[in-house]
């Protein structure tokens, strides 16, 4: 018998990815729902059951889930941090999502459901420091996540467990870690640190203009997930007994400016560095603790960055020069 898996926002990024590996398995008949219109869609996977619907709609949601096993539910409207901090009452209404989805999965009898959370429902207090300590689960509380997105993160996750509690429904919740890789968005005002990192580097390199902005004083830090170990987790998660909320990041801290050094590398090229003090930069540090997961899972998130960001680079030049082929001098 087929098992059939709902991927919510699988014309996205990261679920395009998932959908992508969800359907390698022929037991596994995958229902994809996303609002974008399909033709802006990241993926669009032949052999799936791909449909345009508005999953903050509960008569969407509920169609959605109708016949469907497990439900992955990385829908939301968010980018990178210009996007959410300009953008606090967009992000806040994804809640209607989470919220629609799980009634519906109650509803009708889901197995599983997991729920792409985010590492900005860390307390602000613990990221002050570039030097950051790594973050485990139980910093979460007491409660001071990033103003919009990380409140509807972090209200999302109690909503799933209070629906296991109460409900009886197998939830499973994974805190993201800036994730990347090929396939993502790059530019227009979405685009995470690495994707905008590696299109300003291009954009110097075959202008000839050999400039690069970066928001802040570079000397913030993070750590960045490559989207393979990403699905990986994701898929480990959701067939585990890990009950609480768990980080899903790798533990490579780096600083921006060590970021773009990667990429200038990868480049070959060396370039100027001008710093916009007053862009939204996100907190000072922040990297993810992988004690649990490793306890729980005896795996961690481990693609080097460099190795990640090569592909990516590769990619993007590719997308760069093929939509912009009169902006590279010969």
């Amino acid at each position: 018998m087929k098992r059939t898996i709902l991927v919510a926002g699988g014309g996205g990024f990261i679920g395009g990815h998932l959908a992508k590996e969800l359907l390698k398995d022929p037991n596994n008949h995958v229902r994809v729902v996303d609002i974008k219109p399909q033709d802006q869609w990241y993926f669009v996977h032949e052999g799936a059951e791909n449909r345009v619907g508005d999953l903050a709609n509960m008569d969407v949601a509920q169609a959605s889930c109708e016949g469907v096993h497990d439900v992955y539910n990385l829908a939301a409207d968010m980018g990178g941090m210009g996007f959410i901090e300009n953008n606090k009452a967009l992000c806040m209404l994804t809640v209607l999502i989470n919220t629609n989805l799980l009634v519906a999965a109650r509803d009708h009898g889901i197995e599983k459901y997991f729920y792409a959370s985010s590492a900005c429902v860390y307390n602000a207090d613990k990221q002050r420091d570039p030097n950051v300590t790594a973050l485990k689960e139980e910093d979460a509380y007491p409660a001071m996540p990033e103003d919009g997105y990380g409140w509807e993160k972090l209200f999302s996750e109690r909503m799933c467990r209070h629906f296991r509690e109460d409900f009886g429904l197998h939830t499973r919740v994974a805190r993201f870690h800036n994730v990347y890789g090929p396939y993502g968005t790059w530019e227009g005002g979405r685009e995470k640190a690495p994707a905008a990192v590696c299109r300003k580097v291009i954009q110097a390199k075959t202008s000839g203009d050999h400039k690069i902005e970066i928001w802040g004083d570079g000397k913030q830090t993070r750590s960045f997930m490559y989207i393979d170990d990403c699905v990986y987790g994701i898929l480990k998660i959701m067939n585990s007994d890990i009950i609480e909320p768990i980080n899903l990041g790798s533990d490579e801290l780096v600083t921006i400016n060590g970021l773009v050094d990667i990429v200038e590398d990868i480049a070959d090229i060396k370039l100027q560095r001008d710093y916009n003090l007053s862009a939204p930069k996100g907190v000072n540090g922040r990297n993810s603790d992988n004690t649990m997961i490793q306890r729980e899972l005896g795996w961690a998130p481990g693609i080097r960055l460099r190795d990640g960001m090569q592909r990516t680079y590769d990619w993007i030049y590719e997308e760069y020069t093929a939509k912009y082929p009169t902006a590279v001098k010969a």
